[in-house]
């Protein structure tokens, strides 16, 4: 049984980092999540907290931040800093309407936008229990559980988000962007992945997603123990 385990895990590994570099090869964000207030033909991916930490540090060093101008990127302490004062206006409007859905949607844009998801996942909450059919604030709400650190409750969500719909193709997309991240699942994966591109015909990446999808079918049939001449984990 020992061996079993320890070849499974190579192959696992090894499909993950194959995946990866499949992802720059391809030129699609995958490894990036969609808000769920995008357009399906619009929406511009945000990193996923794992693309976010697995590059070297010797690779980072001195590089510029996305949508920082090339300055340095401020410090969780600055950022929550921002957060507080760019929602203080909102939260005043809060005590006097606190079940204003939309109100509380834009709060938690301003936390996740900050990067200050467990806050966050505390106003789209409330937003989702007002108003449970929508489906974008559901979708952000899994994928700031995600970035939180529970995959398995983003998973949950955006199951819920699929019942309701189950075509809505940025939940499909982070969904599937998840189950291979958090999961090593590559067969789910896929099948998200599949079934966005057959509902979503005029899906903007629908090149770039089929071309992962192949190659992801590619390197899922490798035998076990298969052997790169890379390494096997991604840190």
């Amino acid at each position: 049984m020992a061996s079993t385990e320890n070849t499974s895990t190579q192959w696992t590994s090894t499909q993950a980092y194959l995946l990866a570099i499949i992802c720059l090869v391809a030129g699609v964000a995958i490894g990036y999540l969609v808000r769920g207030s995008a357009s399906p033909e619009t929406s511009t991916p945000q990193p996923t907290q794992a693309a976010q930490t697995t590059a070297p540090a010797s690779e980072t060093a001195g590089m510029a931040q996305p949508g920082m101008g090339g300055m340095q990127q401020p410090s969780p302490e600055q950022m929550k800093h921002m957060a507080d004062a760019q929602a203080k206006p909102l939260l005043e409007q809060l005590q006097t309407s606190p079940k204003d859905a939309q109100l509380l949607y834009k709060i938690g844009n301003i936390y996740y936008d900050t990067q200050q998801y467990p806050d966050a996942v505390k106003y789209y909450e409330q937003a989702a229990q007002l108003n449970p059919k929508a489906l974008d604030v559901r979708t952000d709400l899994a994928t700031a559980y995600f970035y939180a650190g529970d995959s398995d409750k983003s998973l949950a969500e955006f199951n819920q988000v699929l019942k309701i719909d189950p075509n809505f193709a940025n939940a499909l997309f982070n969904q599937g962007m998840i189950l291979w991240q958090a999961k090593n699942d590559m067969n789910g994966a896929v099948a998200s992945w599949k079934k966005l591109l057959q509902t979503n015909p005029n899906y903007q990446n629908a090149p770039q997603v089929q071309q992962l999808i192949a190659k992801a079918e590619e390197h899922m049939s490798m035998k076990p123990g298969t052997k790169t001449d890379k390494p096997a984990t991604i840190r």
